[in-house]
């Protein structure tokens, strides 16, 4: 007898703090579903307590017997770039620079995100990513 498919009723796209996942944001997304709250977090700050400090998207899927699957992503580009640099983005990119990032910086980020993007080639990421930045007004030296 082939193993029952579970039927997938409810998925979202969450960006939390690696390591410690607000129960209330948890809750203001997922409390509807029915879903055990707590044991969310608990695998969530589980999976991500490596990586504490950055902000970690996560795809919530949560089937019909109200059993969930997490899946994580690699942090927003936006945050990378803005780690990298050590601030925020320009308030009106194009007229005013937010700093310079060094295309080692953007080497590194565009390798942590190479397996969300829909690229192979770290060179193609580099250029998405410094696209990401040029968009921030974050200047790439090199």
């Amino acid at each position: 007898m082939p193993p029952k498919v579970k039927k997938l009723t409810f998925q979202v796209t969450l960006e939390l703090p690696a390591g410690e996942a607000p129960v209330v944001d948890l809750g203001k997304m997922l409390g509807q579903t029915g879903v055990n709250l707590v044991e969310v977090k608990k695998a969530y700050d589980a999976a991500t307590a490596a990586q504490r400090g950055d902000i970690v998207p996560v795809v919530v899927s949560v089937f019909e017997d109200r059993s969930f699957d997490l899946r994580l992503k690699t942090p927003p580009t936006a945050f990378l770039i803005r780690k990298a640099l050590g601030g925020k983005g320009s308030g009106r990119p194009g007229h005013e620079s937010a700093g310079t990032i060094t295309e080692e910086q953007l080497r590194a980020i565009a390798e942590r995100k190479l397996p969300d993007l829909n690229t192979g080639d770290v060179e193609a990421a580099m250029r998405t990513i410094a696209g990401t930045a040029r968009s921030m007004g974050v200047r790439v030296e090199g």
